[in-house]
């Protein structure tokens, strides 16, 4: 699952590499981080645009996409393949904030690019 307590998706030919750890901030908010354990992404993402360069609006609104997406080819592994192992829990409703926003959208378009597909179109 992601985005609980600590969880891992988005595996390719390796387990865990991606991990989305929450950590209690205050009695009253939590911090989302997310963790690339892919190798090749942090140097892929230093290439990218910077985090301001697109809003956190359009961010959410991307990244819900991809996860359906993403759970849609998780549940039909007969046509899509074992790419999809994990399905994803991401919640409108909570505010992960703009770094891990950041960070997934361009963790979906880093896994596009390795993979040579498109999950959605742009």
């Amino acid at each position: 699952m992601l985005f609980s307590q600590s969880a891992t998706c988005f595996p390719q030919d390796r387990k865990d590499i991606l991990k989305v750890k929450s950590d209690t901030v205050s009695a009253d908010s939590v911090e989302y981080k997310l963790i690339v354990f892919d190798p090749g992404f942090e140097s892929w993402l230093v290439t990218q645009p910077s985090a301001s360069f697109h809003s956190k609006g359009y961010y959410e609104m991307k990244n819900r996409l991809y996860v359906n997406e993403w759970n849609y080819r998780y549940e039909h592994e007969l046509r899509y393949g074992n790419l999809y192992e994990n399905r994803i829990e991401y919640y409108p409703d909570v505010d992960y904030g703009l770094d891990l926003n950041y960070r997934l959208y361009y963790f979906f378009r880093y896994f596009e690019e390795q993979n040579k597909i498109r999950l959605i179109l742009p």
